[in-house]
């Protein structure tokens, strides 16, 4: 059921709205469609818009209008947001309503299930949101998403939005200071944060529950640091033990975010436990996918070869529930973390003293990241950035002083910061040594990404280009046949003595025709029992054709030629012949085909009470003494037929 609507208030846009209740196992759904048309003729003067779900925060009603009394405003609330629309007061619109209203109270009474609207559901709605802004979602048309993503008239364009990515191990000490001199450090506000933090919680409670306060604690205290010139809301959180990934953005980017999913992979105890390991975050950024990992890997000098492997764990079991999936599959990837590789080959001493002249390529060239890397045993199509800072492991608490406990552990640049895809630019890498409750340094990276942002205007245009092309396609590559006839006329049809007709197909289409004469309704055959059609099935090529012959015998095919032999043969008393044939075109049209002709009198096909009261010999019968003489209505009775009595009498003579 569909009713035809406009949007109240949008001067800016003069298409026509339709809205169309649609019913999917047991659930319900509101579709809104454009139209270029006040009444469209063909699917291809329509353009998807947005589907609702009609769930529990699903809610509509109507408002009248001031100084009208032939319409009202049809209002309808949903979890993101409400749409008013001006709808025609009539039976139409009322019947549309009572539907809506229904499906409502059937879905409040059931366990709602809307997997299917997942395709459908791209963008979240919100308040303001315009109709040219929902119509992106129509991009999920496979092909027209196939033709977008090819660059075939591209709609998009490049946007640069600044990221914001972070990196903490807190040693699990409890938040107890203000996060802005690591979260603010920029005079402008960046789009997006993605804070990784490591160990916020080392108690046997969060290893074995997974549960812990810290959580929403340091959550609270991130929201707390970030920059004050801008607004943030939370796209996701996830924790596994001590690893939390917080993602955030500014709240004027909210709407544009959409295929949010979450993954956590365990790497630590037995390979699976979450005392390291790595969590992650997918979104799609207007027409962008993103992925930021934090991991937190293992531990210790020369353990270097266990912490290639916890990352090849991570990037191959992290398995989201959105597309893509995995995380090398994503157009942009920021992989962030206490990565825990060290300096090797240089002893707490050298490595001071190195730091105290500055000579940090020497420093590098010892790290173990750079030379697994170099070596191409870990993050192989990574990038980082410079590293101009200090070591950020390890320091005395509340200080700024390297480790000067007994163990006195090497300084090392075990908090680190990568990236990889197209369109990314790091502006900035730096570690805070402002903040001291940890033995690590907090790290961050500023970066400044290139964003796909579908130019509306261009997409409307792109995707009604791209409709009437695929129209024009899906026309032209359908089947296409032409028959040289559609009726089949037989001549008097003798006893046992088979006719043969024959009919042509001709492809005249751009694809391969497959064709199937089908039974019809409530019958067992696509034939009646005295019809033959060999073959009743077969492929046409294109620019051939198939020679169909309706008979008793059978055919001989060859070539590009197909005699298919329609045989009629008379076994039992019919009046009249009469069939209608369905030519069935797998993909296309079907077309009927009607078979027809007279059958001669036979005394054959004739029952011995009929033959009894033939007055004359079955040939020269007229139809009157032929329906009498069946009816039994005829005034001669003979004891025997007369073509047995010749039977008998020609024996007896010879």
């Amino acid at each position: 059921i569909h009713l035809n609507v406009s949007l109240v208030n949008e001067s800016w846009d003069d298409d026509h709205r339709i809205l169309a209740l649609v019913e999917c196992n047991s659930t319900y759904a509101l579709f809104v469609f454009i139209s270029k048309k006040p009444k469209p003729s063909s699917i291809s003067d329509l353009s998807f818009e947005a589907a609702i779900p009609v769930d529990s925060y699903f809610s509509c009603d109507t408002e009248p209008i001031d100084n009208c009394q032939n319409h009202i405003i049809f209002i309808i609330s949903f979890k993101n947001g409400k749409l008013q629309f001006k709808i025609e007061i009539g039976v139409e619109s009322s019947n549309f309503a009572s539907e809506v209203i229904w499906s409502k109270e059937v879905s409040s009474s059931s366990k709602l299930d809307f997997n299917w609207l997942d395709k459908y559901i791209g963008t979240k709605l919100g308040h303001s949101q315009k109709a040219s802004e929902m119509s992106e979602q129509s991009s999920d048309i496979p092909v027209l998403r196939h033709h977008l993503a090819h660059g075939q008239a591209n709609p998009n364009r490049e946007s640069i939005l600044n990221i914001f990515v972070g990196t903490w191990n807190v040693n699990g000490q409890p938040p107890s200071v203000s996060l802005r001199p690591w979260l603010s450090c920029d005079e402008e506000p960046p789009d997006l944060y993605a804070i990784g933090l490591q160990e916020i919680d080392l108690s046997k409670e969060a290893f074995l529950f997974n549960d812990t306060p810290r959580e929403a604690e340091w959550q609270k205290f991130v929201m707390e640091g970030v920059h004050s010139k801008a607004k943030y809301k939370s796209v996701a959180v996830t924790r596994l033990v001590g690893m939390q990934l917080v993602v955030l953005v500014n709240i004027k980017h909210y709407q544009f975010v959409k295929n949010v999913a979450v993954d956590t992979v365990g790497t630590g105890i037995l390979g699976k436990m979450g005392n390291k390991g790595g969590v992650a975050v997918r979104l799609e950024l207007h027409n962008t996918s993103l992925c930021f990992v934090n991991c937190h890997l293992a531990a210790h000098v020369e353990e270097f070869e266990r912490r290639n492997q916890d990352y090849k764990d991570i990037n191959a079991r992290t398995n989201f529930k959105k597309h893509p999936q995995s995380v090398k599959d994503h157009e942009q990837v920021y992989w962030l973390g206490d990565l825990n590789y060290r300096i090797t080959d240089l002893n707490t001493s050298q490595v001071k003293t190195l730091l105290g002249r500055q000579e940090m390529i020497t420093l590098l060239k010892a790290d173990q990241l750079n030379q697994q890397k170099e070596r191409g045993h870990v993050l192989l199509d990574y990038t980082e950035g410079d590293i101009t800072f200090p070591p950020t492991y390890k320091y005395d608490l509340n200080t700024s002083t390297f480790d000067t406990s007994e163990k006195a552990r090497p300084p090392a640049w075990t908090d680190r910061i990568l990236w990889r895809g197209e369109g990314i630019y790091q502006t900035a890498y730096r570690s805070h040594m402002d903040i001291k409750i940890s033995d690590h340094k907090p790290v961050s990276a500023l970066f400044k990404s290139e964003i796909r942002v579908i130019d509306q205007t261009r997409f409307r245009r792109v995707h009604e280009e791209l409709l009437k092309k695929m129209d024009k396609l899906e026309n032209e590559f359908l089947p296409q046949v032409m028959v040289d006839q559609t009726e089949v006329y037989f001549d008097l049809i003798k006893f046992r003595e088979p006719q043969t007709k024959e009919i042509i197909i001709a492809n005249t289409g751009q694809v391969p025709a497959e064709f199937e004469f089908i039974k019809k309704l409530d019958e067992a055959t696509y034939c009646k029992d005295w019809l033959r059609i060999i073959p009743y099935c077969g492929t046409i090529d294109p620019g051939s054709q198939i020679l169909i012959t309706r008979h008793f015998v059978n055919a001989v095919i060859s070539g590009q030629k197909c005699d298919i032999k329609l045989e009629v043969n008379l076994e039992r008393d019919l009046e009249k012949v009469y069939d209608i044939l369905v030519l069935h075109l797998k993909g296309g049209k079907d077309m009927f085909i009607i078979v027809s002709g007279e059958c001669q009198k036979s005394c054959f096909t004739s029952s011995m009470l009929t033959l009894c009261r033939a007055p004359v010999p079955i040939l020269r019968m007229t139809d009157e003494q032929w329906k009498q003489a069946e009816k039994m209505d005829s005034r001669v009775l003979y004891s025997v037929p007369r073509e047995i009595w010749l039977l008998v009498d020609h024996l007896y003579r010879y």
